[in-house]
């Protein structure tokens, strides 16, 4: 199995970011497997190997000699937030991880590193406070559910392998996240801001989120907790102003907390999500000068939304290196 050095294996990889993320290292031909419960046969190279989730399988050898294992798996918290649901979102996370963490241990040579996605929410409505990657975990549910996720992958005792979480902002992306169906609303002049308007979004954009989730793989002494978000955290008021000017809607009606939780039922989704927020700022990226493809929420849009989408500006340095 020595063939699998250079090999990532993305538990959960069939999700908005997995996609991505496995489409950039396939460009860069590197070997990708896939962990999913609904495998199927590709043309582009990438392999689907089955899992539950749960339990060490056959899987288990696509991690000998492997270069890294990426952990994306868990069930999407775009929901109504039912007690039923938030037993099968924390299930769904912590159960992804021991499996991993059980099939690692089953290894004679593995994985080098394993990058685990966790999420903002750890951090629980805060504010206008600037959470930073030392700052407690919040009080709510999801911030309950993050720190449980966070205490299954510490507990995970591998000595030979090096451990990284990346606590994930609101992904901006055209084919998933939250951003095409603001880009729907706003388009039919539904791009209001959500309640107050000044909770805070700290979201990045998929190409940045790749590009850190890649160096995170890269730097051999990349270790514990990094905010995965862009520097410019911006209010709900602020990213709704943005949008709009970005589809060339001048103007929509503010959506007060009661027409809120009205379109979080009709959407069968989660009204907490669009009233709380967090303010992350991506400390430890920033002391290693990550370079943002998109620091700043404008471009990003433009290039997501825009009539003409702009590129970023690139030169060599923002090239992400493989090894």
């Amino acid at each position: 199995m020595f063939e699998n050095h250079k090999q990532i294996v993305i538990a959960g990889g069939s999700g908005f970011i997995g996609r991505a993320l496995a489409a950039e290292l396939a460009a860069h031909h590197f070997p990708v497997v896939i962990l999913t419960r609904r495998p199927r046969e590709r043309a582009d190279g990438i392999r689907e190997i089955a899992w539950d989730g749960k339990t060490p399988g056959a899987w288990v050898q696509q991690l000998e000699y492997a270069r890294a294992v990426i952990n994306l798996a868990g069930k999407s918290v775009n929901c109504p937030h039912t007690p039923q649901n938030l037993d099968a979102i924390l299930a769904s996370r912590v159960d992804s991880v021991n499996a991993l963490a059980a099939g690692i241990a089953l290894c004679k040579n593995p994985p080098r590193a394993w990058i685990q996605a966790s999420a903002i929410g750890y951090y629980g409505d805060s504010g206008d406070r600037i959470c930073d990657e030392s700052t407690h975990a919040g009080h709510d549910s999801l911030a309950d559910i993050c720190w449980q996720w966070e205490a299954a992958f510490e507990a995970a005792a591998l000595p030979q392998v090096r451990k990284t979480i990346l606590r994930i902002g609101f992904v901006l992306g055209r084919d998933g996240g939250g951003l095409p169906l603001l880009r729907r609303l706003t388009q039919f002049f539904l791009g209001g801001s959500a309640g107050r308007g000044q909770q805070y979004l700290s979201w990045v954009h998929i190409s940045d989120l790749v590009k850190m989730i890649i160096v995170a793989v890269n730097r051999d002494h990349l270790r514990g907790v990094l905010n995965a978000v862009a520097p410019t955290p911006v209010t709900n008021e602020q990213f709704m102003t943005a949008l709009r000017k970005t589809l060339r809607r001048p103007w929509s009606p503010a959506a007060p907390e009661f027409a809120v939780r009205l379109a979080a039922r009709l959407l069968e989704t989660e009204p907490t999500l669009a009233l709380t927020g967090q303010r992350c700022t991506p400390a430890k990226f920033l002391e290693m000068e990550f370079r943002y493809l998109y620091p700043e929420l404008p471009a990003a849009l433009e290039n997501l939304c825009g009539k003409k989408p702009a590129a970023p500006p690139r030169d060599k340095k923002d090239v992400v290196r493989f090894h």
